[in-house]
């Protein structure tokens, strides 16, 4: 089985790209601990975004296709493995802490303590729906769990919704590796271009706030009163004069 799982890698990825290498990669944790592997996979993914679980998620279920292990099995391990990486990110957020965090933001420029304040109370009126849809947003789904742990969400809001999101993502892409076989890679291709639309948008929305802020401080600047001047003293006569 892991011969044609193999092939079906080698002939998704003829170009030699890093998708290759991390398909292979997979493959062969898949094929030395059967579905614990795709847990541990997905588990790393969450800690390393580079890592894509557009690729990894439908190549589990195009292994649990050819028998190696059960639907079932990839999915409860992938939600696992999901789990785990965010709580390993939740915990250092709540080692970050409120205070270290501030500090770090106070040293950024063109970010003031006042955005930090609007970042912190929009998590906490959203917090709860923000870490249950973040998981389904690619570069969010790792990056949530930070300030969920630097707001010291409750734990155990944070895995059932973590759970709940996870499972959510992770099935569409193991139920489409599943059945689509040795055509799993059209799942990437396709997650592909939506992960492009919210690398797009994510640079529209940084450009508009490096820009607004730049705008704001020189505004600011414009409008401080200007110093005056301090009075030059008399000039002594010049003897002769």
């Amino acid at each position: 089985m892991t011969t044609q799982i193999l092939a079906s890698v080698a002939t998704a990825t003829t170009d030699g790209s890093a998708l290759g290498g991390v398909a292979d990669w997979a493959v062969n944790v898949m094929e030395t601990i059967g579905a614990p592997g795709a847990g541990l996979a997905i588990a790393l993914e969450n800690l390393f975004p580079p890592l894509p679980s557009e690729v990894i998620l439908p190549l589990a279920g195009f292994t649990a296709s050819q028998g190696n292990f059960s639907l079932v099995a990839a999915l409860v391990w992938t939600t696992l493995g999901s789990v785990v990486g965010a709580w390993a990110l939740y915990g250092l957020g709540a080692w970050l802490g409120r205070r270290r965090m501030r500090a770090l933001v106070s040293r950024v420029p063109l970010i003031d303590i006042e955005d930090v304040d609007k970042v912190e109370a929009w998590f906490l009126r959203h917090g709860y729906k923000a870490v249950f849809f973040g998981r389904m947003i690619p570069i969010f789904r790792s990056l949530i769990s930070i300030p969920a742990g630097i707001e010291r969400m409750p734990i155990w809001k944070f895995l059932g919704l973590t759970t709940a999101g996870s499972l959510i993502w992770n099935a569409i892409f193991v139920f489409s590796g599943y059945y689509l076989g040795e055509s799993w890679h059209i799942v990437e291709e396709y997650a592909g271009v939506f992960q492009k639309i919210v690398i797009v948008v994510c640079v529209l929305v940084a450009v508009w706030f490096v820009v607004s802020k730049v705008r704001s401080h020189r505004r600011k600047k414009q409008a401080l009163p200007q110093q005056p001047q301090p009075p030059q003293p008399p000039q002594q006569p010049v003897d002769g004069e």
